[in-house]
């Protein structure tokens, strides 16, 4: 997958939040997105990362990305959920 879509989650590869997963919560460009995973990075506050410093994986919470698309609330505790059991599906298809 090459093509960063809200709600995906992602694998931080570089800086100081290397290995950590995140969700995309917003697009900016075709270069950088914003991140949240509901604890150090909150939805309130995202972080601003170029996307050549994440690893995409295939996976994408239907939840988030619905709820960003049509402007609903995402609260923290939804987005660390989703990160939770996204990582726990991704664990079980190996």
């Amino acid at each position: 997958m090459n093509r960063a879509t809200e709600g995906q989650l992602v694998i931080a590869t570089a800086g100081r939040d290397a290995n950590k997963k995140f969700i995309i919560t917003c697009i900016i460009n075709d270069q950088y997105v914003y991140i949240s995973d509901g604890d150090s990075r909150k939805i309130e506050k995202p972080k601003m990362k170029k996307l050549k410093h994440l690893k995409l994986t295939k996976y994408v919470s239907n939840e988030i990305a619905q709820g960003l698309q049509q402007n609903l609330k995402i609260t923290n505790s939804v987005i660390n959920k989703c990160i939770k059991s996204l990582d726990s599906y991704r664990e079980q298809e190996v």
